[in-house]
């Protein structure tokens, strides 16, 4: 007798909160949808998430522009 199979862990999907199965058979994994995936690429392209600088590169006198 075989134990059925777990199913895969569910994360929150970044962009809109539905559960998303965290496994390979999600190709958009950590996104529950192709559509979650691609808002998540546009808000990057548009530069709504950025990097902060480390402290050390602004103090060196540096022009960041």
């Amino acid at each position: 007798m075989t134990t059925p199979a777990k199913p895969p862990p569910s994360v929150p999907c970044p962009i809109c909160g539905n559960p998303a199965p965290f496994s390979p058979e999600n190709p958009f994994r950590p996104f529950c949808s192709e559509r979650c995936k691609l808002i998540d690429l546009g808000q990057w392209a548009k530069e709504d998430y950025r990097i902060p600088l480390a402290e050390e590169e602004t103090e060196k006198g540096e022009d960041l522009n």
